[in-house]
């Protein structure tokens, strides 16, 4: 199922300041709000979601990634995204300020640290074809996991709260602050046991295949996130991410600008003048194209829809022909006395039309 869109989920316009969003968040964070919604999936689902689009509309270089390539500038095209990859505690530490401390009513107790394994990073080189058509990559990603056989005991210093709990008297009274352990990290447990070969939190290396999908119309230097193949977190934590950078190879002769694909042709003088039919290449094979005669070099050709999709599905860009007359060199003596009989022919006298024009002239035209 696809994401909604994050302005949609705020109930904002593309146009808001961040004063908006962060009011239009707090708004739906206070109505789905755990506390507010004890046992409701579907609220929490609603909060995570609204967190999901907070995140990516509060950040400058977020929001001007996802205005620019939705869902997929931001990792939502490799398969999950904030909300599928963060807990309510990653939630609640990142936006307690919303709330004026983290809970509802500023005082939610969080309990257990839950810990997010670290994040893997892979370069992945495409070819302009995958990047017309989209394609599916399977990897090989070394990452860490959790070895069988490990054993944990409940921390004594905790008793497997995974906090603890000070009382300060001020004099405004007594004050209790809550902190994660530091005998266990939060985890409220610790390795008893682990098999040989593991690190210290018993966890070992393997070597997975992992299935990417890529949308068609990616970019050079795109990020994309594959939620939960990254390293994976000691005791019951929830696993890294794999994110992946994308790296579009150059093609031998088309050049990529934006949508748009430009190509350099060149043609002899005799098909100029002539006319002719020739071959250009595209991302998916060749096509037959009639150049007119009297092809003028400079000419720019237009095939619509030749070109690279847009990674938000909004249409094709076309494929520019660049039209380069080859002057002739090296004339023999025959070739020669051609071209010098040539010139007293009115047909290779110089006299451009409008449209043969060149910019510059036009616009000296309109303002001369």
């Amino acid at each position: 199922m696809s994401k909604r869109d994050y302005y949609e989920t705020l109930g904002v316009s593309k146009s808001a300041d961040t004063k908006e969003i962060k009011k239009a968040y707090r708004k739906l964070a206070v109505k789905y709000h755990p506390d507010k919604n004890p046992e409701n999936k579907a609220a929490e689902e609603k909060f995570k979601e609204a967190a999901e689009a907070y995140d990516v509309l509060s950040s400058a270089e977020k929001k001007q990634k996802y205005d620019q390539f939705g869902h997929a500038g931001i990792g939502g095209a490799a398969g999950g995204g904030f909300g599928g990859g963060m807990n309510m505690d990653d939630i609640f530490s990142q936006f307690g300020d919303i709330f004026g401390g983290g809970g509802f009513g500023g005082g939610r107790s969080r309990g257990r640290r839950v810990v997010k394994g670290s994040d893997l990073r892979i370069r992945l080189s495409l070819s302009l074809k995958e990047v017309a058509e989209g394609v599916d990559k399977k990897i090989k990603v070394s990452r860490l996991v959790n070895a069988e056989g490990v054993t944990y005991t409940t921390c004594n210093t905790c008793h497997g709260s995974g906090q603890i709990t000070r009382i300060s008297n001020t004099i405004l009274g007594q004050m209790q602050t809550a902190s994660p352990c530091p005998h266990c990290n939060g985890n409220g447990k610790n390795i008893d046991k682990r098999p040989q070969g593991t690190d210290a939190n018993g966890m070992l290396k393997e070597t997975e295949t992992v299935k990417i999908t890529i949308p068609a119309g990616v970019e050079n230097d795109m990020q994309l996130k594959v939620s939960g193949k990254g390293n994976a977190a000691p005791l019951e934590g929830i696993n890294g991410d794999l994110i992946v950078l994308i790296q579009v190879e150059e093609h031998e002769h088309l050049i990529r600008d934006g949508q748009n694909l430009h190509f350099d042709h060149y043609i002899s003088f005799a098909d100029a003048a002539l006319g002719t039919t020739t071959e250009i290449p595209t991302v998916s094979g060749k096509v037959k194209i009639k150049l007119e005669e009297g092809m003028q070099s400079g000419k720019i050709l237009r095939l619509k829809g030749k070109g690279l999709p847009s990674v938000n599905s909004y249409g094709v860009g076309d494929l520019l022909i660049h039209v380069n007359v080859w002057t002739p060199q090296g004339l023999s003596k025959e070739e020669k006395k051609f071209f010098e009989e040539s010139k007293k022919s009115d047909s290779f006298t110089p006299n451009p039309t409008y449209k043969d024009k060149s910019f510059f002239d036009r616009v000296k035209e309109m303002f001369g």
